[in-house]
């Protein structure tokens, strides 16, 4: 149930900044917007660091370096995200992008990348993301 509820809150989340860096980035520019959001949420990870202490830095040079690009993928993600909602809107843009991440989503899964449990693809999946995609052309349709 706890993962719902986080599912849940980061859909929201997720849209929300997607809104309003969209909207910060009309004023500001992208790459400062950028900048501010990263810049932003890197002195609430270290603040909360330093409180919760729940990592440890001996053990970074364990860890696959291409791991260490979660930062770089989030320029990315806001990149397309800011781009994406600012051509198309929130809804339709969303949309599109939870269809996407949801298909990646079924190949991480069902190959096990990125040390993922391999989980196979069954059938009803596929209906399902084949429904999602017709809901999102009924959505749009005009």
């Amino acid at each position: 149930m706890a993962g719902i509820l986080y599912s849940l809150l980061a859909g929201i989340v997720i849209a929300t900044q997607g809104v309003i860096n969209t909207r910060m980035s009309e004023k500001a520019g992208f790459w400062l917007t950028n900048t501010f959001v990263h810049g932003s949420g890197f002195l609430l990870s270290l603040v909360l660091y330093a409180i919760i202490r729940d990592g440890s830095w001996s053990q970074l040079h364990n860890v696959s370096k291409g791991y260490m690009l979660g930062g770089v993928l989030g320029v990315i993600i806001l990149f397309s995200v800011m781009k994406g909602i600012g051509q198309l809107g929130p809804a339709y843009s969303v949309a599109i992008l939870m269809v996407a991440q949801l298909i990646f989503a079924l190949i991480i899964d069902s190959y096990g990348l990125f040390g993922a449990q391999k989980i196979p693809f069954v059938w009803n999946k596929g209906m399902g993301i084949l429904i999602m995609v017709a809901g999102i052309v009924v959505f749009k349709w005009k």
